[in-house]
């Protein structure tokens, strides 16, 4: 019998470093993660760490269908080294009905042909490191940064000097900068959708959203 397709349930195909990193993330933040890999050794060393491990050849849809592909709301193919078996996974996995498969590429020719053959989509997790350690590089304040689209992003940093001490009223981030304040961080505590009210104090970490040249203005105050 087929499981109930749930949003936070997740498959990661391919277990090397990228996949397994993700995959036990995923399983750290509460979510049902199936790992799949061929070797059996990846397999067996995983096997006490995620919700369920097989080992098979992800571009058999037969083996895809045996372990309930279609269940899983979110499939990520993390295959690295073969480009051949990535490929020929996500046409798989596409011709089966996945709803929304994310990939991951080494170069921007991967990327364009994995969304051509229906990849919903596709990273390139060694660029998206180099842009983000770039940015903290050389805007000491930002902590971490997540592109919705060029040169848009959900960004979180620390909160500026010069606003400590008011109000999120007072400083007037939405007029001054077109960004708008999605969560405060105050040691444990997560403030989301904070009031206007609120009073930003050091220490105070901010994730806000709107176009990166506003939010390196932020940044510089």
């Amino acid at each position: 019998m087929a499981r109930q397709r749930v949003d936070h349930e997740y498959a990661v195909i391919g277990l090397g470093r990228f996949g397994s990193s993700l995959a036990l993330t995923l399983v750290e933040r509460g979510h049902n993660v199936l790992g799949i890999d061929r070797s059996r050794e990846i397999v067996q060393r995983l096997a006490d760490q995620l919700t369920q491990v097989v080992a098979l050849d992800s571009s058999d849809e037969d083996a895809l269908r045996a372990v309930d592909i279609l269940s899983f709301d979110t499939v990520v193919v993390a295959i690295g080294s073969d480009f051949e078996s990535n490929l020929l996974t996500t046409v798989a996995l596409k011709s089966l009905g996945v709803r929304n498969v994310v990939c991951k590429a080494s170069t921007e020719r991967q990327r364009s042909i994995l969304l051509r053959v229906g990849a919903d989509r596709v990273v390139l997790p060694e660029q998206e490191a180099g842009r983000r350690l770039a940015q903290v590089l050389t805007a000491p304040g930002v902590l971490d940064q997540l592109e919705l689209e060029p040169g848009y992003s959900i960004t979180e940093l620390r909160v500026p000097q010069s606003l400590m001490g008011h109000t999120l009223s007072e400083s007037d981030l939405r007029r001054r900068f077109g960004i708008t304040v999605l969560v405060v961080k105050r040691k444990q505590s997560l403030i989301v959708s904070p009031p206007a009210d609120y009073v930003l104090e050091e220490g105070d970490l901010l994730v806000v959203l709107g176009a990166n040249t506003n939010i390196s203005r932020l940044n510089e105050l």
